[in-house]
């Protein structure tokens, strides 16, 4: 089962930037991915990018928490959502409601177990949800311009939401198909980060707000 093999791969330690949440965290992520996809027959997976608390949504779950009033009371989507951090911090801060959206079913196991670890519920969603239709208060993203093609999709998505009447917020650590011309900066915090994910110990990393 998956939720057996994310507790079996990972052990609970708190979150550098965001000590107030607990995730299931793994110490390397090449080894981690072949044991992946060993488990599941050699068949290829995406990255297990649900075992760390990346970047991007450190600054973003940091972001939420000393801003409480952009999720209190509101219904909120973490897209892309990962270990689950986001969603949680935004739990934490107040929403009357969040999903968040993988589509790798292991992320998704990852954000229940996460959500249980921290006391908070969080409706855990495998789709693309990136061709359908917005329809919440806030969208958070973190981390999700890392290619030209997934940039142009969540972008678009983004956009559409913010378009809508959503606060839609993304944090980035400076990858390169940042879309800054279609943002406004909000928020910049330096994140402690594994150095088997990242090239420096501690990343600049900035939360963004998109633009219609």
């Amino acid at each position: 089962m998956s939720t057996d093999f994310v507790l079996a791969n990972t052990r609970p330690a708190k979150v550098p930037l965001v000590p107030e949440v607990v995730l299931h965290q793994a110490d390397e992520a090449i080894e981690l991915w072949q044991r992946t996809e060993a488990d599941h027959g050699g068949a290829q997976l995406p990255p297990p990018f649900w075992a760390f608390a990346w970047a991007g949504g450190q600054a973003l779950a940091r972001h939420v928490l000393d801003e409480p009033g952009l999720v209190a009371g509101r219904r909120v989507l973490d897209l892309a959502a990962g270990s689950g951090l986001v969603a949680i911090a935004a739990m934490l801060a107040g929403a009357a409601e969040v999903t968040a959206v993988e589509i790798d079913p292991l992320a998704v196991a990852a954000i229940e177990v996460n959500a249980a670890v921290n006391a908070v519920r969080v409706t855990a969603l495998l789709a693309d949800v990136l061709d359908q239709r917005v329809d919440a208060d806030v969208v958070l993203a973190g981390d999700v311009f890392y290619s030209r093609d997934m940039t142009a999709r969540m972008l678009g998505f983004l956009r559409a939401a913010a378009a809508t009447g959503a606060t839609v917020l993304a944090g980035d650590p400076g990858r390169a198909y940042l879309p800054r011309e279609q943002l406004t900066l909000v928020a910049a915090y330096d994140v402690p980060v594994p150095q088997t994910l990242e090239d420096t110990p501690v990343k600049r990393t900035t939360v963004w707000r998109v633009n219609p």
